[in-house]
């Protein structure tokens, strides 16, 4: 298929990894050589530690990474609960060091970074679990990390936005952590992959149909995708009470499958009560924003951090 994909990025698209998720191993060899070349060059911005937290009863500890602002301002500080991508398959929280450590040291606010267990030798609902778990442990030690507990914004890309999305839902309905904002980048929360955009897009760059396919069956397993019993937590385009969730952010590419479940997402969230705003960004495909030379991109990265910075009343 032929995709009228911005300038900018056509010119780089030949030269993009292929992400082919069919053999998870070698995807996530090559991911993880990736994110060594992507590292960022030099010291983060901001101080970075780790502590290891309980994890949900009878699984293992979680893995927290903790960014704090070299400068602080006076008093408790807002903070940033970051969930990493990867198709619920791939990946870890150091893909995101980049990002939050920007978001850390132009905001002055501090970035909780949490490692959760992969699909498929850990489906649903272990990487929620691991997310939930991570986000109490901050909210119940937000003096020690001099946070404002009332003002923690969830922010997830991919997977990690569809995680943020349940995440939000998840708190909402045990009366978890009270959540100032969720952040939902191209976010992965429709197993059904019945939309236009999921059905065309079957070979688009980075991810596409056929990787998606792969990304729900190993995160719910085999047999479960589209079926009539799975979990709104899962794929929290299923659920039907979107009330009395946080404001959000929603992106989406133009040419990425994950488009317009990201769309009906956000207008779901609109229909419920919810304050949203959408942005669908033109020639765009799923993970343009690595070519950050694209002024498109420019303009996504710099809309993240101004969308955040209002949102935490900064």
């Amino acid at each position: 298929m032929t995709y009228a994909f911005d300038p900018e990025l056509a010119a780089v698209i030949p030269l993009l990894p292929q992400v082919d998720v069919s053999d998870i191993a070698s995807a996530r060899a090559s991911t993880d050589s990736m994110m060594l070349l992507a590292a960022p060059d030099g010291e983060l911005p901001a101080d970075v530690r780790e502590v290891t937290v309980p994890g949900p009863e009878g699984a293992p500890d979680v893995r927290l990474r903790i960014l704090e602002p070299r400068t602080r301002a006076a008093g408790p500080v807002p903070a940033i609960y970051d969930i990493h991508g990867g198709g619920f398959i791939l990946g870890s929280m150091d893909m995101d060091d980049s990002a939050n450590a920007r978001f850390c040291d132009e905001l002055g606010v501090v970035v909780v970074s949490v490692e959760y267990r992969l699909a498929p030798e850990d489906p649903f609902p272990a990487g929620l679990e691991d997310c939930y778990a991570g986000l109490v442990w901050v909210r119940d030690h937000a003096d020690e990390l001099g946070i404002d507990a009332s003002r923690i914004a969830l922010h997830g890309v991919s997977a990690g936005g569809g995680l943020a999305a349940a995440l939000a839902l998840l708190s909402r309905d045990r009366g978890g952590p009270e959540l100032a904002f969720q952040y939902l980048g191209v976010p992965e929360v429709d197993d059904r992959l019945a939309t236009q955009s999921m059905t065309q897009f079957v070979d688009t760059p980075v991810w596409n149909r056929p990787n998606a396919i792969v990304s729900w069956d190993s995160y719910l397993g085999a047999g479960r995708r589209g079926g009539s019993d799975v979990s709104v937590y899962a794929a929290p385009a299923r659920a039907t009470d979107l009330r009395g969730l946080p404001p959000a952010y929603v992106s989406a590419m133009e040419f990425d499958p994950l488009r317009d479940e990201s769309v009906a997402y956000a207008l779901a969230l609109v229909a419920a009560g919810v304050s949203v705003e959408l942005h669908l960004f033109p020639g765009t495909f799923h993970g343009s924003g690595l070519v950050d030379t694209a002024e498109v991109s420019k303009r996504e990265s710099t809309e993240a951090v101004a969308v955040l910075r209002r949102a935490l009343r900064l």
